[in-house]
């Protein structure tokens, strides 16, 4: 039994899942199908156990799923589930959510992100995420401090896959305003206007006078894939943890927040205008 699934097994099983109930088939069908036990269909959908190649290929010939690419995007999920990518290097200095996070950025095609106090991530310097992460905790060491600037930076991979993440970034007038440095600040903000250069980059500021902002309870954000088929992820970030949303009504609620913002925050022109203004009060 895999009792550490990793995220990509957790969504192949919730593919799996999905695939089963929209055919209108129950475990004992699929298992039927397969000639094995019901726990067994259980276990998979579940991520707590693997699948074969063959079975895999039985089951969605079962579901009726007949589309070569949304196959193969099963396929590779269930041949690369093990993998945990470049950041796996980092397991001692990362927890599990966060390492969910970076397989999640990594194989996402979308995502559209909230922040209300700080640059997100992806979009940070290394100056910038040094900053925080001493402010956010004095007492890190440096060894861990540089690990997670490291590991900050190198999440940007995402942006020279052959096919880059397409970023949409909604921030809070709050955020291009933090105490960190002037010097910090300003290349932050002048680094944020020269990715909103790049195509798959687009940035908002959400300015401090917008009566949405009290509708705002931290940051977030929404991971979609690159197969229509497969359900978008949403996740809260704190000092603590991170949370997953998964459930279609709790993604529909946050997709919905998420355009409301993009409606009232200001153009990506009159953003990058604001960010500029900005940059001249680090002067």
């Amino acid at each position: 039994m895999n009792r550490n699934p990793t995220v990509r097994q957790r969504r192949l099983g919730r593919m799996l899942r999905e695939a089963r109930g929209a055919a209108g088939k129950t475990i004992a069908q699929a298992a039927a199908e397969l000639d094995c036990a019901e726990s067994k269909i259980s276990r998979i959908e579940a991520a707590q156990s693997g699948i074969r190649s063959l079975d895999l290929r039985a089951l969605l010939d079962f579901y009726g799923v007949t589309d070569q690419t949304r196959r193969a995007r099963f396929q590779d999920l269930a041949r690369n589930g093990r993998e945990r990518g470049w950041w796996s290097q980092y397991e001692g200095s990362l927890n599990s959510e966060y390492s969910d996070l970076i397989a999640l950025e990594w194989d996402a095609s979308d995502l559209y992100v909230v922040e209300t106090a700080l640059i997100p991530g992806l979009l940070q310097t290394p100056a910038y995420t040094e900053a925080v992460v001493r402010t956010q905790n004095p007492a890190k060491s440096d060894e861990d401090v540089a690990a997670q600037v490291k590991v900050r930076g190198q999440r940007r991979q995402t942006f020279a896959r052959s096919t880059p993440l397409r970023l949409w970034a909604v921030i809070t007038e709050a955020a291009l305003k933090a105490d960190l440095g002037k010097d910090v600040m300003r290349d932050q903000l002048e680094s944020l206007v020269s990715l909103a250069r790049e195509t798959n980059i687009q940035i908002q500021v959400l300015p401090s006078s917008a009566a949405i902002n009290v509708a705002l309870y931290g940051p977030f954000g929404i991971l979609a894939f690159p197969e229509p088929v497969e359900t978008d992820i949403v996740y809260r970030d704190d000092l603590m943890s991170i949370v997953y949303y998964e459930d279609p009504k709790q993604v529909e609620f946050y997709t919905a927040l998420f355009r409301r913002l993009n409606s009232e925050a200001l153009p990506v022109e009159q953003s990058l205008s604001i960010i500029k203004e900005h940059i001249k009060g680090t002067d």
